[in-house]
């Protein structure tokens, strides 16, 4: 029996970016990406291990090597849509958020459950970690391009920053692509 069932649930890849190493956090538009196991090819959230951060401070002390489950940063373009108006933007540039891909059309993005895979047409497959929360990195990149509309990013974009991801088939994603949502096939947890 497989313990991932696919979805009906589709998302186009309408954009895909790359931050640069040693740059910040803001992300470059290109086409296409190759992932291989360690994420995007010269990404600087790359890397098959990284150092713990703050996220996960009551697992390990900052700084410990761990699995880098954190090589990609998945937003969906109507929760992006809905964090640029609360932030009084007509539009927001997905670059300022660091995005690595950006889909539309899979309902409740940011709450698929942790473990879904999204497959490309070529079998290309992203494991999603979990919910991305907001910081407020990507409110001074905004600040930057649109002083005074950063600083309600951070509360604008809870429930709405996407997911974190990792590479589990190598591959390539182009804009254009369709990825497929695949979910767990196991009930809730009830403690």
């Amino acid at each position: 029996m497989p313990a991932l069932t696919p979805t009906q649930q589709y998302g186009e890849i309408v954009w895909l970016g790359r931050v640069p190493p040693e740059t910040g956090m803001r992300s470059q538009a290109v086409q296409d990406l190759v992932l291989t196991y360690a994420g995007a090819d010269g990404e600087a959230h790359s890397g098959v291990t990284r150092p713990s951060c703050v996220r996960v401070t009551s697992q390990w002390p900052q700084g410990t090597e761990i699995r880098n489950v954190r090589q990609l940063s998945v937003m969906c373009q109507q929760e992006i849509d809905q964090i640029a108006a609360a932030c009084g933007l007509p539009l927001l540039d997905p670059a300022l958020l660091g995005c690595s891909i950006v889909v539309k059309g899979i309902s409740d993005f940011t709450h698929v459950p942790p473990s879904s895979r999204l497959q490309g047409p070529d079998g290309t497959t992203i494991v999603v970690d979990m919910e991305n929360r907001p910081c407020n990195l990507p409110a001074r990149e905004i600040e930057i391009d649109h002083p005074t509309r950063g600083e309600p990013f951070k509360v604008a974009a809870t429930g709405k920053r996407g997911v974190t991801a990792w590479v589990e088939r190598e591959g390539g994603l182009r804009v254009g692509d369709t990825l497929r949502l695949h979910v767990p096939d196991q009930r809730s947890w009830r403690p």
